[in-house]
């Protein structure tokens, strides 16, 4: 995979067809999920150094699916970057039981504690159902309500070239560049935000 410069995506912490009667009955992949508690942290950083070791780790998107685990997995992403390249393994947005405001709020402010979230790839799908897509709409939703209310609390400058940009590249251009895909008409456009109106006592 890393000769060929492709992507892999580890999407870790489920607890697969956990009711056996039901999965005989309806069959694999008909729910019955749950979220997993085991230890992951050991058993990852294992997985990623092997590969690290023997030279072929490629770019890796690591999605968590336990909130408890998000410092881990915030952490983990940045014990093996690769040369000349930032954010090798990036953390993915919240995925499955994590794919909510909530979930993604977490999972986000866990990014941007413990590095940069600027980095952040935003919501790249593997979904093969249509209707799951607008879910790029609502994370994009989730993450300009989650700046602006930095911005409106003073906790990140109120500069519109630069959370534009931050927010631009999150919600696309850094998924782009991470996955070597080529620059449209649209890449590096600039959108002007309307002047907001602020109620006033």
């Amino acid at each position: 995979m890393r000769k060929k410069g492709w992507v892999k995506q580890l999407h870790l912490g489920a607890l697969r067809s956990n009711n056996a009667r039901l999965l005989r009955q309806v069959g694999p992949d008909s729910g019955f999920d749950s979220i997993g508690d085991w230890p992951q942290a050991a058993s990852l950083a294992a997985y990623l150094n092997a590969l690290d070791n023997e030279g072929s780790l490629p770019k890796t998107i690591i999605y968590n699916l336990n909130p408890a685990d998000n410092y881990v997995f915030a952490t983990m992403i940045g014990n093996f970057p690769g040369r000349h390249r930032r954010g090798k393994n990036p953390d993915g947005s919240g995925w499955w039981f994590l794919d909510q405001k909530e979930a993604m709020e977490w999972q986000m402010n866990a990014l941007s504690n413990l590095g940069l979230l600027s980095r952040f790839v935003g919501m790249v799908t593997d979904s093969r159902s249509f209707m799951s897509y607008p879910r790029h709409e609502y994370f994009r939703r989730v993450l300009c309500n989650l700046i602006g209310r930095d911005v409106e609390n003073g906790e990140i400058p109120d500069d519109d070239a630069l959370v534009g940009s931050m927010i631009r590249n999150i919600c696309y251009e850094n998924a782009r560049r991470y996955l070597a895909f080529p620059e449209t008409k649209t890449s590096g456009i600039t959108a002007k935000r309307p002047a907001a109106r602020r109620q006033r006592a």
